[in-house]
Formats: C-alpha cells, sequence, structure tokens
C-alpha cells in the first residue's frame, strides 16, 4: 500500500467517553502511553483506513509511518488529537460519524478499560474469573441489555469471499431482519459486512429503528480488518480467545458461512464447546449456508470434522444451500427454543452464563513457532480437547496470514510447522489446500499467497 493523503484534524468523543471525571481523563491520558498507546495508534489507524482493499496489518502501518494520536484533557473531558490520519476518514473536514464512533470505542475498550479493570482484582487464574471480566468488558460498552428477547444471530465467515457469496450473505441479512433478528458479526468486511447490509435494508422495510449491529474484534484482527461503517456497536476484546467468548455469550444462534482459516478456526472453537458433555441439552442453533456454488466448501468443512471430531460433532449443526429464507426461519425457530430454555432455568437473555467454556477454550494462544509446533493433535484425548487444539493450530495460520507480529515471525524463521497424528493431518491439508485453491487465504486481487504452514504427519 502507498503512502496516501494525510491530514490534521481534532475530535471529541461521540457514541463514548462523553462523560468523565477529570480523574478518569488523568487516567487515560496516563495509560495512554507506551506498549498501550501503541495499540490504541494501530486500532485508530485502522479505524480511520475503512475502506482499505489491504488486509495486511503491517503494510497499512507502513502506509501511515508518521501519523499520530494524542489524548488531551479539556474540562468537559477528552479530546483527540490526530496528526497525519488518512484524509478518507473526513468529509469537508468532518470525520464521518460512524468513524468518530467507533474511534472513541477503542480508546474506551483498549484504554479505558484496561486502567479501570486491571486495577482491580481480576481472576485469570480461573475459567469463571476469565468469563467474568469478558462480562465486565460487554458491560462497560454497553453491549448487554437486559430484558430484551434473545435476538442476536452471529455471523461468521471469511473476508475474502467472492462477489457471488457476499451477495448470498447479504440476502440472509435481509431474510434475518425481515424476521427482526439483529446481527453480530467479526465488524470487517466480507461476511462480516453482508448480513448487516441485508438486514439494514430489511429494519428499514420493518421500520425497526433500533437494529442492533454489533461489531466484536481484537487488536490484532481489527489492524487487518478495519470495522465496516454500518457496524453501530463496535467491541475491542483483549485477545481472539475473549473475543470468542464474547460471541458465544452474547449470541443466541450462529450462521456460518464459507470462509477460510479464520471461519474454520470460529467453528472448531463453537465446536469445541458444544461437544462439552455440560453441554449436551443446551440448545444453541448453529447453521453452515452458502450458495450453491459454495456447496463443495460446505462439504469439504463438513468432511473434515468427520474425519477429525467424528460424527457426533456433525450431528451440532445443519447445512443449508441456497435458501437464505430457510436459513432464517431454522434460525428464529431455534432461538425461540433458546429463550424457553433460558425462562426455565432463570438464565439471563443477554448473557449466556449456563454455557460451560473450559480453560483450554480462554487461555491466549500466542503462535510462535515453537507453540505451533507443540500442539496436541492425537487422538489419545476427549474430542472437545481435540477441537480446542485445532482451533489453536488455524488461530495461528490466521496470525501467519494477516497479524503484524505472525507475519514478522514467518518472515524471520520461515513456516509454522504441524505435526500430529496421520489420520487427523492429512483432512487438515486436504481442507488447507483447498482453501487456498479456492482464494480463501486473502483478499481478491491481492498477492499470491505464500503458505504461512507447513503441515507434517
Amino acid at each position: 500500500m502507498a503512502k496516501r493523503n494525510t491530514t490534521n484534524a481534532s475530535v471529541s468523543p461521540k457514541g463514548s467517553l462523553e462523560t468523565l471525571s477529570q480523574r478518569e481523563v488523568q487516567q487515560l491520558r496516563e495509560t495512554g502511553c507506551g506498549s498501550v498507546y501503541a495499540l490504541f495508534r494501530q486500532c485508530a489507524l485502522a479505524i480511520l483506513n475503512t475502506g482499505s482493499s489491504s488486509d495486511n496489518a503491517k503494510t497499512i502501518l507502513e502506509a501511515y509511518p508518521d501519523f499520530e494520536v494524542r489524548i488531551h484533557q479539556q474540562d468537559r473531558g477528552i479530546r483527540l488529537e490526530l496528526l497525519n490520519a488518512p484524509a478518507d476518514a473526513f468529509v469537508d473536514g468532518e470525520m464521518i460519524a460512524s468513524t468518530r464512533e467507533m474511534l472513541f470505542s477503542a480508546l474506551r475498550d483498549i484504554v479505558y478499560t484496561q486502567s479501570e479493570l486491571e486495577n482491580k482484582r481480576v481472576d485469570f487464574e480461573s475459567s469463571q474469573g476469565i468469563t467474568d471480566y469478558v462480562f465486565h468488558l460487554l458491560r462497560n460498552a454497553r453491549t448487554l441489555r437486559a430484558g430484551v428477547e434473545p435476538k442476536i444471530v452471529v455471523c461468521w465467515g471469511g473476508h475474502s469471499i467472492n462477489r457471488e457469496e457476499y451477495k448470498y450473505t447479504k440476502i440472509v441479512g435481509h431474510e434475518l431482519g425481515l424476521r427482526g433478528l439483529d446481527v453480530c458479526t467479526g465488524c470487517g468486511p466480507g461476511v462480516m459486512k453482508g448480513p448487516m447490509k441485508g438486514a439494514t435494508i430489511a429494519h428499514a422495510k420493518q421500520r425497526n429503528v433500533t437494529g442492533r449491529y454489533l461489531g466484536l474484534t481484537e487488536p490484532g484482527i481489527i489492524a487487518a480488518e478495519a470495522p465496516n461503517p454500518i457496524v453501530n456497536e463496535l467491541v475491542i476484546l483483549p485477545d481472539i480467545e475473549k473475543r470468542l467468548e464474547a460471541f458465544v455469550r452474547v449470541g443466541h444462534g450462529i450462521i456460518i458461512f464459507p470462509g477460510g482459516a479464520g471461519t474454520a478456526e470460529e467453528f472448531l472453537y463453537f465446536l469445541g464447546i458444544l461437544m462439552h458433555p455440560d453441554n449436551k441439552d443446551l440448545p444453541f442453533p448453529l447453521i453452515l449456508t452458502g450458495p450453491r456454488s459454495a456447496e463443495p466448501y460446505l462439504q469439504q468443512l463438513h468432511a473434515f470434522i468427520g474425519a477429525t471430531l467424528g460424527e457426533e460433532a456433525q450431528q451440532r449443526y445443519q447445512i443449508i444451500v441456497e435458501d437464505p429464507a430457510q436459513v432464517a426461519r431454522e434460525m428464529a425457530r431455534g432461538i425461540k427454543a433458546v429463550t424457553q430454555f433460558r425462562r426455565e432455568r432463570n438464565d439471563a437473555f443477554h448473557f449466556n452464563w449456563l454455557l460451560k467454556i473450559d480453560e483450554s477454550f480462554q487461555r491466549p494462544f500466542e503462535p510462535t513457532h515453537e507453540n505451533m509446533a507443540g500442539l496436541k493433535l492425537t487422538r489419545d484425548q476427549p474430542v472437545h480437547e481435540l477441537a480446542a487444539q485445532l482451533r489453536r493450530a488455524f488461530s495461528g495460520i490466521v496470525a501467519g496470514n494477516v497479524k503484524v507480529q505472525g507475519i514478522r515471525l514467518i518472515e524471520q524463521y520461515g513456516p509454522y510447522q504441524i505435526t500430529g497424528d496421520q489420520s487427523i493431518m492429512r483432512p487438515l491439508d486436504r481442507l488447507l489446500q483447498a482453501f487456498v485453491d479456492q482464494q480463501r487465504m486473502k483478499l481478491p486481487g491481492g498477492s499470491a499467497y505464500v503458505p504461512s504452514y507447513k503441515v507434517v504427519a
């Protein structure tokens, strides 16, 4: 990405952090330095760069080497001074409203949340403590709304899908919106944008002015996949594991569209949770769908699950091809079952406390070459634990594809080595090669994909 046109600007809060005490402002200024500042700068640049065709965080950072963001105190709160910011984020000198909202959401989540929560006693040593932390992050972002009937549909899928698949996601989103359902995605392009775009039209048709388009992301992802402008609630979780837990705690059903390694990671994460014995009877609708042209992809993913996790795992989801209305009907029906289940057990509608998530799904995984080589991809473990290990393998591949640190590690040490039982490695290699052949590892039109991994049986 070549260096782009830039501008300087001063902006005040909108959507988050409008009312702060002087002590809170001082906390923000003190926390907004060092490594925390570098993280906020990276996320702020990604937000200001919304609409970029690049999915390489390192390239985006290099395109704006002189970008700076400074936090200033004023009587009514805070003000951000932006130096050498992307000019496309402004219209006639004014920052686009959605961009400004998301910019202060980033400040809230990265700086404010860290300064507030990490100064308190947060128990990161237990599964319940981590869940409580995720709850507090979401509550601080005003995401949790007590008393609202379940209607949040999480849509997972690739950022590098083709035009036909993208149109299909919009039609599904439209069908969801017509039935009064809201959409939650990873907030970027592709599948993260299409369902939201379709739902906005359907909500307008139904005169639904309270439609929610919730985007959940994390710093390593947002830097490579800038938020799409439809998102009206942005939450940045500290790492991929807490982001994934946030999806399944606030969502009431999940739809998986065609994607690549990141989609497989999300799918394995959720399947592993559903396969835990404590979640056996817990209703949570899960649907795989796509246009007719994507049926081979859906069947490849289905076959991979069968070969690695078994038939019982395959029974936890439906596959619906080329039928958006049926997808929405099945999702609405499934969410009704979720609503009834939670009523009977007095569980909250806004946060799924009854869902059992093991620590193996919550602990952050650092995709170093040593950790990737040390993954336990063998059959001598419970199936939900194998799913957790496979999820980490795909997480590392995603990092090597699009995250700054992962890209640098691959440049320095070469591709990750992934080893395990032959009965697992062969299906894994077939699935990954299919992703490469179908150009599901990078945005269409970009440079040729160079694998960040090597599968060794």
